[in-house]
């Protein structure tokens, strides 16, 4: 049943009155859930009535009480957070449906665990008690959720219905694990105990019935102790109240099993609590005690000087009774104050009122110097949380992470701020890379919007494609996690890389068909060049990195050393002879053909040298040609000496160089550049151009006097628009 309230009838007082809250939250709830029914089996208003009288016990306000009915009435309102604000305030309302959607999660989350892997399930575990402390900067929720899984387990044993493993573990691992975090230690033993119970019914029903085997002479005995030890502390001035201690189940396994203790050697079988006024009273206390039994040294504790990181104090020791000589069982005596006692039963229960404190107050803070008990559990949360975190520091949930869900309620947490799109990339790379849209709790919204802690998260991907740039621009807000970024970037990356690889691949390829070597295997040609893999010589040779010279030279088989019957004769000159042939000075050898090399289009002043090729003469190279230094490696007899003529050649000799130029493409673009050549007076004799994603590179062949010229007009071209780089090959 939903019910829309009509919000005329809420009062019209900003802050409604509180009269009578726990029996009007009652009566509000009674006709939604009356006839409801939990997933237990238990009726939602007797689960109700339970949970009220356990917040009760636990030292909760009326008011707290009441807000257990208004959690349970949420999902029959339309307008919960509206409806309870107008009738019993903001701050009920916010934790009505604060609760409400922490109990769909839990229950989403162990549905998920379901069969998962033992890795999986303890993930979730975690996750689920990481939630639990990101729902809970309004403590009142932990209360609640606490008193409810209580009753839960309660239910469950007193019907003798089965609970659930997901649940069973849950309160085991994330219920018990905070209320000893919290201190509520009646809560964290119930809790615990009912939970074992279900986990091992077995180990359970045997440590239960040796319990009970010894109790009427364990019982006996220990009635004699407290009556002795309360008479005897009464007449040595200290008044104190002596009570047997409940024994809990499951902490007496966990010592038997940490220990590897049997079940006669678990100390705390026999056990005594003994309260007193003041602190003073507890060490007369624990004299009086010590010298009347024996001490175990290694059993005692004093967590009245050395409290522990929940504000636990009391003092610990465990005796024996000497009689004739003999030492009998050990008995542990826990020794306190009221005050303290008070706290160790109910822990923040025990200092925290659950009023409004008006706007400028917290809900649970009490007048009268209270903040600093609500300091005091806000440290103890965060502890908890960084026990579950490894200890690392500044990560801190209340902070700086929020969780959300999947489609199949796994928990994922992101930073506070996050959006979808780093959703998608926590999930996966390759989801955040398709993301193209995004529902949150069933409604499409910007993929920009930050999300919420509890929301369910569902990406709508592509089949292929890749991420926005828009995403990298922080103004936008499409993206809060560095991780995220990272992978953003690394895209783009990547895919500059591949269109540089593209390019070199396109060149190498159309060599290879030059040179009629379409056959040879790219991987091959690359390790016998020194590269590990084919597109590592891709990508070198796409950045004009690498000289397709060096893969002409290696293709072409080496040249076998001249005959004497074959090729150049060189014969020794006459003194001071030199061979001038073509404006090239062959230094010690006369009448010899000269010819300047294509690879390199040597022009003067470059420094040259000569390489005696078989039956063409000598090939006039730059110095620095990596064609000549591979061919001096491999023949270095074959080298010979030459320098430009004294007057660089004839009068109006030019020579053909090429100029690699690199720039963004545009109309006009080619027109433009020869312009330059032309204005030069330099003769454009050969013009090759490709254009790759926008970017263009060219390659003139052009006539020129000398270099030195040559760099004088690069400079010219440099400066047309769109050119990055122009430069001689």
């Amino acid at each position: 049943m939903v019910v829309d309230y009509p919000l005329s009838a809420a009062t019209a007082d900003k802050t409604p009155v509180q009269a009578n809250m726990l029996a009007r939250a009652r009566a509000f709830a009674e006709p939604l859930i009356a006839d409801e029914t939990l997933d237990t089996g238990e009726n939602t208003m007797a689960h109700a009535d339970a949970v009220a009288a356990i917040v009760a016990a636990m030292g909760g306000s009326e008011a707290m009480q009441a807000a257990s009915y208004l959690v349970y009435s949420c999902q029959h309102l339309n307008r919960p957070l509206e409806v309870i604000a107008k009738v019993f305030g903001d701050n009920f309302a916010a934790l009505a449906v604060e609760t409400t959607k922490l109990v769909h999660v839990q229950k989403q989350t162990r549905s998920a665990a379901v069969g998962a892997h033992t890795d999986g399930a303890s993930n979730q575990t975690e996750n689920v008690r990481k939630m639990l402390l990101a729902f809970s900067r309004d403590l009142r929720v932990v209360m609640l959720r606490l008193a409810s899984r209580l009753q839960t387990l309660r239910y469950a044993a007193a019907s003798k219905r089965p609970v659930a493993e997901s649940v069973a573990r849950e309160s085991l691992q994330v219920f018990a694990p905070l209320a000893n975090r919290l201190g509520i230690w009646q809560v964290k033993w119930e809790i615990e105990d009912l939970s074992f119970r279900f986990l091992e019914p077995e180990t359970y029903k045997l440590i239960a019935r040796l319990l009970d085997e010894k109790r009427r002479e364990r019982e006996g005995y220990v009635e004699q102790l407290r009556l002795r030890l309360e008479a005897d502390l009464q007449s040595q001035g200290v008044p104190a109240k002596v009570q047997g201690r409940p024994k809990n189940i499951f902490s007496i396994v966990k010592k038997m099993r940490g220990k590897s203790l049997d079940f006669a050697q678990v100390f705390d079988i026999l056990a005594l609590r003994v309260v007193v006024k003041d602190v003073k009273d507890c060490y007369a206390a624990l004299a009086w005690v010590h010298s009347h039994f024996q001490p175990i040294d290694a059993e005692f504790d004093d967590y009245i000087a050395r409290p522990k990181a929940n504000g636990y104090q009391s003092l610990h020791t465990v005796v024996r009774e000497v009689v004739d000589g003999v030492a009998g069982k050990p008995i542990e005596i826990q020794i306190r104050t009221e005050e303290m006692h008070d706290h160790a039963e109910h822990g923040v229960a025990a200092h925290w009122a659950y009023k409004e404190a008006g706007p400028k107050g917290y809900v649970g803070v009490w007048a009268g110097g209270e903040y600093d008990a609500k300091i005091a559990v806000l440290r103890q949360l965060l502890a908890w949380e960084r026990d579950l975190s490894g200890g690392q520091q500044g990560q801190g949930l209340f902070d700086d992470r929020i969780y959300v869900l999947t489609p199949d309620a796994a928990i994922v947490e992101l930073p506070q701020g996050a959006t979808a799109v780093d959703f998608a990339y926590t999930v996966h790379t390759s989801l955040g890379h398709r993301c193209r849209g995004a529902r949150i709790d069933g409604a499409m919204v910007p993929l920009n919007t930050p999300l919420q802690n509890g929301q369910t998260v569902e990406i709508i991907a592509a089949k292929e494609g890749g991420p926005s740039r828009d995403w990298l621009n922080a103004e936008l807000g499409y993206l809060a996690s560095h991780r995220a970024r990272a992978k953003v970037r690394a895209w783009f990356n990547a895919q500059v890389t591949h269109e540089t690889v593209a390019r070199g691949r396109e060149a190498v390829e159309k060599l290879l068909q030059r040179e009629g070597k379409t056959a040879l295997k790219l991987e091959d040609l690359a390790s016998r060049l020194g590269f590990k893999s084919a597109d590592h010589l891709f990508e070198v040779v796409g950045k004009d990195e690498f000289s397709l010279r060096t893969i002409e030279t290696l293709l072409r088989p080496p040249e076998p050393p001249p005959s004497p019957d074959d090729g150049v004769q060189i014969r020794k000159p006459r003194a001071n002879e030199k061979a001038v042939q073509g404006g090239v000075l062959v230094v010690g050898v006369s009448s010899l053909m000269t010819q300047l090399a294509k690879c390199c289009r040597p022009a003067p002043p470059d420094a040259i040298s000569g390489f005696v090729t078989r039956g063409h003469g000598v090939s006039i190279h730059r110095s620095d040609c990596s064609n000549f230094r591979t061919m001096r490696t491999q023949n270095p007899e074959r080298v010979i000496e030459v320098e430009w003529g004294a007057k660089k050649g004839e009068e109006g000799a030019v020579y053909a160089v090429d100029v690699a130029v690199e720039a963004s493409d545009r109309q006009g673009l080619l027109r433009d550049i020869s312009e330059v050549f032309a204005r030069e007076k330099m003769n454009v004799i050969g013009v090759q151009t490709q254009s790759i994603k926008g970017t263009a590179w060219m390659t003139f062949t052009v006539e020129i006097p000398d270099a030195a010229r040559l760099a004088q007009v690069l400079g010219v071209v440099g400066m047309v628009d769109g050119v990055r780089h122009a430069r001689r090959r």
